[in-house]
């Protein structure tokens, strides 16, 4: 059996946030991610907050125009048509990630403590993958809090506390 796939992806605070709270259900982006149904998504938060706080689970993927991916996602996208088609202005075709089980991480984990984790380690400008068994995902899954009875695949450790370097 192979293990999970992860990845760790940048966004602003408020689509995280959006995520974590179960509003935001899709990740849009202008170019696909090389991603599988079922990867696990970490999500940094990109400077000045500069943490990574949760992640999601990847239920679907989607290559679409502009107009239909609005149609389908767009109340649950996170932002308003204007932001959405500025956003995709120039772009034949849009890419949707479709996001369930939200996590979120008891304490964020700090681009210092990131760093300190994996020394070369810097924030993706689009996304990167992560090694299943890597010091990066081992810290995430040990620091992660399952919303409601979702997640059972992230049910925190008893000793799960990452103390801050």
């Amino acid at each position: 059996m192979t293990p999970p796939d992860h990845a760790l992806i940048s966004l602003e605070e408020r689509f995280a946030e959006g995520i974590l709270s179960g509003r935001k259900l899709v990740e849009l982006r202008r170019r696909p991610m090389r991603l599988s149904v079922g990867t696990t998504v970490w999500m940094y938060v990109k400077v000045p907050v500069g943490e990574v706080i949760g992640s999601a689970r990847v239920r679907a993927l989607h290559t679409l125009a502009p107009q239909t991916l609005w149609r389908r996602y767009g109340d649950v996208s996170g932002l308003s048509r204007t932001e959405f088609f500025d956003y995709f202005s120039g772009v034949a075709r849009g890419f949707a990630l479709l996001l369930d089980d939200p996590v979120r991480l008891t304490s964020p984990i700090s681009l210092e403590r990131l760093r300190y984790l994996n020394d070369s380690f810097q924030p993706p400008q689009f996304f990167q993958h992560l090694a299943s068994d890597g010091a990066l995902v081992a810290a995430f899954s040990e620091n992660a809090t399952a919303l409601g009875a979702r997640s059972s695949h992230m049910t925190p450790s008893p000793h799960a506390c990452i103390a801050a370097v």
